[in-house]
């Protein structure tokens, strides 16, 4: 039974900022749940009474309209509390990822121009290289003071929060959505999804606008949201089965790892809605998907610049081909061509999308804003963004995305510039020039792979390159293989023909020495690896994606090792320790010793028989 009752939403229509539609549900229905994590339950009144706490200390400071607030917060209630607050304050809340480089935060920081930063007592690590330009507010010092109503002070026009997306110009910019824009994007959301309340696993970053829908949208509707956090305490798969969630929203890859284990895709059985966006959706996911799932199944498109979703496509059955549906109410879309006019029906052209979903621009990039949000393109249509995407209309009237115009990628539902990647690259002393794609040499394992031409006289390798890049940028902008060359295949108008770069060899990728494993733990995951990889053996200092690893593979593996460690493993531990040896010594620390599986005693045993003789 599902944890809430359905309800409807009166008066959501006339809001005038987000904060006011949360209060009104608090006020409705003050005992339901709102907000479940490892932490606790927390009823509507009383998540409403800690975000006024914190709103009213905001609101002292200064906090008002238009003020950029920080949030460094890992995904436990605080988290949610503060955004409530910064919203309740009338102002807007930019989301900081502890799990960031400490660079890129600083960058964002600095950027921003951001004052305040709402954290915790444990600041992370990521941290340090920002305390210089900014005070951080502990909320545990600050959710003990008066619990009466906020009264924002926020318009419609007045910014709601600014995320901040990959570069091209090698810095990530700020996008400056705006509270109509967010109330727009909820309205249409009740005509996809409908406002019968439910329970939503919350599962996506805080940098990832997508999670607006989650978080908010959710709390305005009165939902109970499920909050899965980092440290791995639940599968998405015990926490749907557990608290009875009905909605779940994702990346096809997160799907696709879901699909991985027979558990996990037997809880998706479970869901009455389930919507998958981010990223192209292949049909061979969704016929894995209905082999469980007969809930309402949604593919959604939206860049972050016109908030968050801007289509749908409620997918029916298994069809060869998935569109990315119809726009979303108060969203109009064009598909125009090189001169900027319509293209017939069928034809391939640039997607532009138009109305109340359009942010306002780029954070302090007036010559971006302008080259990407366009006035007066067509006549009567009104303000555009400029997507990249290229798509056609079906003979259905459906959308259909076909790519991207530029260097842009979408890979884990994550927008990546490979340029912001390149510049980093060739900012490295021992690089001349780099080149980064994406490659699927393998189906359904999308990568990103590095090319790199050496200074004269230097020898740069993966594992600096990757190290680099791990200390400036996200750990999904970090390509998963780099290829060195003497030079890049060339056009016939001299300009680098990225179709013509070699695929990845395995055998030339760079690896530490082989070295034995040296107790049981280490027997195992080197067994569990080296199939995965498709390698004889690997040694204990190897690194795991310097041999080739990929997301595919790394989901492969980790539901190998719960299953064999018969224990709940992070999926997270194998990015955070790519190595045999790095593993092993953090796994014997939480959990018991390993079981081995026959085929796997049987590899070792043949393994050690070699190496004697």
């Amino acid at each position: 039974m599902s944890l809430i009752e359905a309800h409807s939403n009166p008066g959501t229509a006339v809001a005038r900022d987000l904060s006011q539609l949360f209060s009104e549900q608090a006020k409705r229905n003050p005992a339901r749940i709102a907000l479940i994590t490892n932490e606790g339950k927390f009823s509507y009144q009383e998540l409403d009474e800690r975000a006024n706490q914190l709103g009213s200390y905001l609101s002292s400071q200064g906090v008002g309209p238009e003020t950029l607030v920080g949030v460094l917060l890992d995904r436990k209630p605080e988290m949610l509390i503060a955004i409530l607050a910064i919203l309740k304050a009338g102002a807007a809340y930019v989301p900081l990822d502890p799990a960031y480089p400490a660079e890129r935060i600083g960058y964002i920081v600095e950027d921003a121009q951001i004052s305040i930063i709402l954290s915790s007592k444990r600041l992370p690590q990521s941290a340090v290289g920002v305390r210089g330009w900014s005070r951080f507010v502990a909320l545990e010092e600050i959710l003990v003071g008066d619990s009466q109503e906020v009264s924002s002070q926020a318009e419609p026009e007045n910014l709601a929060y600014v995320i901040y997306t990959s570069g091209s110009t090698g810095r990530p910019k700020g996008v400056m959505v705006e509270q109509r824009n967010v109330l727009s994007f909820f309205r249409a959301m009740d005509e996809v999804i409908g406002s019968e309340a439910g329970v939503w696993l919350a599962v996506t970053s805080l940098s990832f606008d997508i999670s607006v829908l989650e978080l908010l949208w959710t709390l305005t509707r009165g939902f109970t949201v499920v909050l899965h956090g980092d440290e791995g305490t639940h599968t998405i798969a015990e926490e749907i089965r557990r608290f009875g969630v009905t909605h779940l929203q994702s990346t096809p890859s997160l799907a696709r790892m879901l699909t991985l284990d027979p558990r996990s895709l037997s809880a998706l059985a479970s869901l009455k809605k389930f919507l998958l966006g981010g990223e192209a959706l292949p049909p061979s996911l969704v016929q894995v998907i209905r082999s469980v799932f007969y809930g309402e199944l949604f593919n959604m498109y939206g860049p972050t610049e016109t908030t968050i979703w801007s289509t749908a496509c409620r997918i029916e059955g298994i069809p060869s081909n998935i569109p990315i549906g119809k726009p979303l109410a108060n969203t109009v879309v064009q598909i125009l061509d090189e001169s900027f006019q319509p293209v017939p029906a069928g034809e391939m052209g640039e997607l532009y999308i138009g109305g109340e979903g359009v942010a306002r621009g780029y954070w302090k990039r007036p010559e971006l804003s302008a080259e990407r949000f366009l006035e007066n393109l067509v006549p009567g249509v009104g303000r555009l963004y400029r997507t990249g995407d290229m798509a056609r209309y079906t003979p259905q009237g459906d959308l259909e995305f076909l790519g991207r115009s530029d260097f842009q990628v979408k890979l884990y539902g994550f927008r990546i510039e490979l340029g912001e990647i390149e510049t980093c690259l060739e900012g490295q002393e021992s690089v001349q020039q780099a080149v980064v794609i994406a490659r699927e040499d393998r189906p359904g394992d999308k990568r990103l792979v590095a090319y790199v031409i050496p200074k004269s006289g230097t020898n740069p390798s993966s594992s600096l390159l990757r190290n680099v890049l791990s200390g400036k940028m996200p750990s999904y902008m970090v390509p998963a293989n780099f290829v060195f060359l003497d030079r890049f295949p060339l056009t016939s108008n001299g300009k680098i023909d990225r179709r013509a770069l070699p695929p990845v060899d395995m055998d030339m990728q760079e690896g530490d020495p082989i070295s034995r494993p040296g107790n049981e733990m280490e027997n195992t995951l080197a067994a569990i690896w080296a199939e995965a990889l498709g390698l004889e053996r690997i040694g204990v200092e190897q690194n795991f994606f310097d041999l080739g690893a990929s997301s595919l593979m790394v989901a492969e593996v980790h539901s190998r090792l719960q299953q064999q460690l018969q224990q709940e493993i992070s999926l997270v531990d194998l990015f955070q320790f790519p190595t045999v040896h790095a593993l092993s010594t953090h796994l014997s620390g939480v959990v018991s010793v390993p079981i081995v599986s026959d085929r796997a005693k049987r590899r070792l045993a043949a393994r050690r028989d070699e190496e004697a003789e």
